[in-house]
């Protein structure tokens, strides 16, 4: 049947067609080429009428084409065409040759190929009229178009899917839900190949849809998201308006349904059971109860409360946010012995309730929680839980201060022993009675020491001591007069030399460290032991202190410059207790104007007329003197030590240092020989060895003779050098030890010579040789520097030969 509607449809228009070329037949269009119009153009006439050029037919052609043949596009004439063949007509554009061919003796235009009116709606081309023989155009060339014609070959399609919309569940019949679009590629213009139509498919009984717009609608109201949350909608688009033969398209489209607030809370049980035990402390969670909502999101959210009054009191209901559960909460100590089972109304309700749905009923519901309380065995409870008792600090070691009384509150009622925490009495000031709770004195109280103490009392069963109650007691010790009163201060007064009768010198206050109820009350008199005192007096001034006046006119430091008053100073009781304080005065002379100048005592006078600011000055600089003295006497000692030291090493290391060489014994102020005898007596060993001829001490001496007359080195058996030895050896330990001294070589020269050395001794003065016994002949040939030497030497030895000889 489709094949013979397609039929129909292609003779339909190729009759179209024909129709309309018969028609062009009758009406000739001039065209004016661009050369049309000119002077001296053949094709004008005289009387300026243009002469007829072209000559052809509106051009059209079908899209879609499946024809085996070319399909006949039109044909183009000139009005010079005789029909003898002279005239060759040619085409040229787009598609010109290849989609479009002519026939260059008739004009007859042809397409060989299938157009698609989507792709490309028409074609501009210029046709060319030449003459055979001379290829000359006998027309201007002209430009001409042709049209592809539609035809109803795109059915409509939906370009924007999938499209996902959405509704509120309950809602009314034609709520807009969305729209749909789908378009044709045909030409809207031409036909209603481009017009269309929507229709529901599938969903019908659910949904509509707006056959122009494409907007879909609700068709029911009572669409609920509990029972279906989503629809497949399948939507149909038809053209030609859809009528018969048009072309369709569809779509699906998925409708969602939104919660709405339309079901209150429901709890799965009526009743609930829990259990706790009497000792959980408040805020313990009991249990948790959860009611159900089919709605989704917010519309499940809901609280929680507790209705009946006494779940108010002994309850507390709250609501987890997060999993929307109640959580049953202690809000007071349970107690087993009192009531075993409490009974709970929990009631649910949403936050949000939409007003719409009011009329649906009560948007809440209640359940019933049964609190179950466990015994346990609970330690002894303190009854009454006052923790105050007083006492007086007289109370004898012993004595009752209070009873403390604790009950097990278990039914059992086991008996109660009763402690102290002795780490709040170490001291053991306190006892208490284990089976009575009778607190008794454990030591002598003293409220001036201290007046209150706080102490922990226990309270335990007898057969099970780890069942233990706390109770803070405090004791206060109530006073008792035990302390007499005594003066504040150790009173000293001054009185002037001039002084008047009746003078105010010293105002007495006292202190008592006890605490009557009724307040102080001191009573002042001077002592019997002063009844006979004619100097001073005292008054009692009723306000706890006392002043001292003078009774007689002027008083004199040569006979008596200080006088002790002393005063009985007694308090109110109960019993009335007294003590004897003693006032110091002081006589002193004054100015005219009563100021004091001195007294007897200069420490009471520097007190008195010196200033704090005075006084700090002066100790500064006695300070400043101590530090100068200690300073001055540590650099005196550090000078002598070190004076000391350099005698010491001026004794035992005699050495005479130079660097020039001298001229021999002729030169005599080379150097003090003086230095080399100022250790030791040379002369006694000079005298005991007769070494020395006779005058050798002359003035008149030579210089070799003087050489000579000095004394040679003799040890002596007498002689004790173990100092210089130790002193010696004790340096070369330390030379030896310190490893900061730099690695050069030291000579040093001593007095005396070692004994058992294997090398003889190299010196002139230290030798046990006499010089007779010495040759000196080698000393020629130490060269130049040492010439004068030699001669020295060798001279000497000539005159010891003849000396001898």
């Amino acid at each position: 049947m489709a094949k013979g509607l397609q039929g129909f449809l292609w003779t339909m228009l190729l009759l179209f067609c024909a129709l309309q070329e018969l028609g062009s037949w009758a009406m000739h269009t001039a065209v004016e080429g661009p050369g049309l119009g000119q002077p001296g153009d053949p094709a004008l006439l005289a009387g300026g009428r243009v002469k007829r050029g072209w000559v052809w037919n509106q051009f059209f052609v079908v899209e879609e084409y499946t024809g085996t043949e070319p399909l006949y596009v039109g044909k183009i004439h000139s009005d010079s065409d005789e029909g003898d063949g002279s005239i060759k007509y040619t085409i040229s554009g787009e598609g010109a040759g290849t989609i479009f061919l002519i026939d260059e003796i008739t004009g007859d235009i042809h397409a060989t190929e299938r157009l698609d009116r989507e792709q490309k709606t028409f074609y501009t081309l210029r046709a060319q009229a030449r003459d055979r023989q001379t290829d000359q155009l006998l027309e201007p060339e002209s430009e001409f178009i042709i049209k592809v014609q539609d035809i109803n070959d795109s059915e409509p399609r939906f370009l924007e899917g999938p499209y996902i919309g959405s509704v509120a569940e309950l809602s009314p019949i034609g709520t807009s839900v969305m729209q749909v679009m789908a378009s044709d590629a045909d030409d809207p213009t031409y036909g209603s190949s481009a017009r269309v139509v929507y229709s529901v498919l599938e969903g019908e009984q659910h949904f509509t849809v707006d056959s122009k717009t494409g907007v879909i609608r609700t068709a029911v109201a009572d669409l609920d998201r509990e029972t279906q949350d989503r629809y497949e909608v399948v939507i149909r688009a038809t053209d030609m308006a859809g009528q018969l033969g048009g072309l369709s398209g569809s779509t699906t489209v998925t409708i969602v349904v939104t919660d709405v607030n339309d079901n209150p809370p429901r709890f799965p049980q009526k009743m609930y059971q829990f259990s706790i035990v009497e000792t959980a402390p408040v805020g313990t969670a009991i249990g948790r109860v959860k009611a159900e909502d089919s709605d989704v999101g917010e519309n499940t959210d809901m609280t929680y409360q507790v209705k009946d009054e006494e779940g108010v009191e002994m309850f507390k209901v709250t609501t987890d946010s997060n999993t929307q559960e109640a959580v049953i909460t202690v809000q007071k100590p349970l107690d087993y012995e009192s009531k075993k089972v409490h009974t709970v109304v929990v009631e649910a309700l949403n936050k949000f309730v939409d007003p719409r749905f009011v009329d649906l009923g009560t948007f809440r519901d209640q359940t019933i929680v049964r609190v179950s309380v466990l015994d346990v065995d609970e330690p002894p409870e303190f009854r009454p839980p006052s923790n105050l008792m007083e006492v007086q600090e007289d109370a004898h070691v012993g004595s009752v201060v209070g009873v403390v009384t604790a009950l097990d509150p278990d039914t059992a009622n086991h008996p109660v022993r009763y402690a102290i925490d002795r780490s709040t009495d170490a001291e053991r000031i306190f006892d208490i009675d284990a089976q009575t709770g009778a607190i008794v004195t454990g030591k002598v109280l003293d409220r001036e020491t201290a007046g209150w103490h706080n102490i922990t009392v226990l309270a335990m069963e007898a057969d099970n001591h780890s069942q233990v109650s706390r109770a803070s007691l405090r004791i206060r010790i109530l006073d008792v007069n035990d302390n007499p009163p005594e003066l504040a201060t150790p009173y000293e007064a001054a009185v002037c030399e001039d002084a008047k009768p009746g003078q105010l010198i010293q105002t007495i206050s006292v202190v008592d460290r006890d605490e009557p109820q009724s307040g102080h009350h001191f009573y002042f008199t001077l002592a019997p032991e002063a009844t006979n005192n004619h100097h001073f007096s005292l008054l009692d001034i009723q306000d706890n202190t006392a002043a001292v006046h003078t009774q007689r006119v002027g008083f004199n430091r040569q006979e008596q410059d200080v006088y002790l008053l002393p005063i009985l100073v007694v308090d109110s009781g109960p019993p009335a207790l007294s003590s004897t304080g003693t006032l110091t005065i002081r006589v002193c002379g004054c100015d005219s104007n009563g100021a004091i100048q001195s007294c007897n005592s200069t420490a009471y006078v520097v007190s008195a007329t010196l200033s704090p600011g005075a006084l700090i000055a002066l100790l500064v600089c006695v300070l400043i003197l101590v530090v100068l003295v200690l300073l001055i006497l540590t650099l005196k000692r550090h000078h002598k030590s070190h004076l000391t030291s350099e005698d010491d090493e001026d004794m035992r290391d005699n050495v005479i240092k130079y660097n020039d060489e001298g001229g021999g014994e002729q030169d005599t102020e080379a150097y003090d020989m003086s230095a080399l005898r100022s250790l030791y007596d040379f002369s006694e060993i000079k005298g005991g060895d007769g070494g020395g001829g006779p005058g050798e001490g002359g003035p008149g001496r030579n210089p070799a003779s003087e050489l000579h007359a000095l004394p040679q080195w003799v040890q002596s058996p007498d002689l004790d050098f173990s100092v210089f030895r130790d002193y010696i050896c004790r340096k070369v330990e330390q030379a030896d030890e310190d490893l900061s001294v730099p690695p050069y070589d030291s000579f040093q020269t001593y007095a005396f010579e070692g004994s058992d050395s294997p090398v003889p001794s190299l010196s002139s003065i230290n030798t046990w040789s006499s010089s007779s016994e010495q040759d000196f002949s080698y000393l020629g040939g130490w060269g130049p520097r040492f010439r004068q030497l030699a001669a020295l030497y060798a001279g000497r030895r000539g005159e010891e030969d003849s000396e001898e000889s």
